[in-house]
């Protein structure tokens, strides 16, 4: 088996996984089984999971054989490099906007009425996109100047986990906020602005 096709396979079962343990079925059985702490600690706890379950599966982009794609080279790279950069700020802006602590779980954690997302954030970059932080992740993974086929397989496998979970996440906003979040999606581009279509409304 090629390491591209390994490294798939990996980040296929790891997306499995990490969408599985962000069901609201799972959620709410994890909850009703282990309580009012289960609740506030399931976002901390779901994504230390993930993030540690990721390591494994970046480890074998570096360690199975591989073959270099293509380089990019001075002064293209200075573009790939602002480009990495600018994404790289966004996704530090569009955290900040949606709030560190909420998004890690922390808030939820110390704070017993805090609930998963009670607030539709619609203002900054959110206004541009529905989800800014899978666009600024796409952006980053997709301008490295370094191309090899595991790092490509890495990328063909989250891009597609990016795009599947946005529409399961898509599903539980519009179950948690209504039409709301319907009129949201109606004049907010998913990913990517759109120049012929007007934004989203003011938060």
């Amino acid at each position: 088996m090629s390491s591209p096709l390994i490294i798939l396979l990996a980040l296929a079962l790891w997306g499995f996984v990490h969408s599985l343990l962000a069901s609201l079925r799972v959620k709410r059985l994890v909850r009703r089984r282990l309580g009012d702490l289960a609740r506030r600690s399931y976002r901390l706890a779901y994504n230390v999971f993930a993030g540690a379950s990721l390591l494994p599966v970046l480890a074998l982009v570096g360690l199975l054989p591989d073959r270099r794609l293509y380089t990019i080279a001075f002064p293209w790279l200075l573009m790939t490099a602002a480009l990495q950069g600018l994404a790289f700020l966004a996704l530090l802006i569009g955290l900040l906007q949606t709030g560190v602590s909420s998004f890690l779980g922390l808030s939820q954690l110390l704070s017993p009425t805090n609930g998963e997302h009670s607030e539709l954030v619609l203002h900054g970059f959110y206004r541009w996109v529905r989800h800014p932080l899978y666009t600024a992740g796409l952006i980053f993974i997709w301008a490295n100047p370094v191309m090899t086929a595991n790092l490509l397989a890495l990328n063909i496998g989250l891009t597609l986990y990016i795009l599947i979970g946005a529409q399961i996440e898509e599903r539980k906003l519009v179950q948690q906020f209504g039409e709301t979040y319907r009129q949201y999606q109606k004049q907010t581009p998913m990913l990517f602005p759109c120049p012929l279509r007007r934004f989203g409304p003011r938060g």
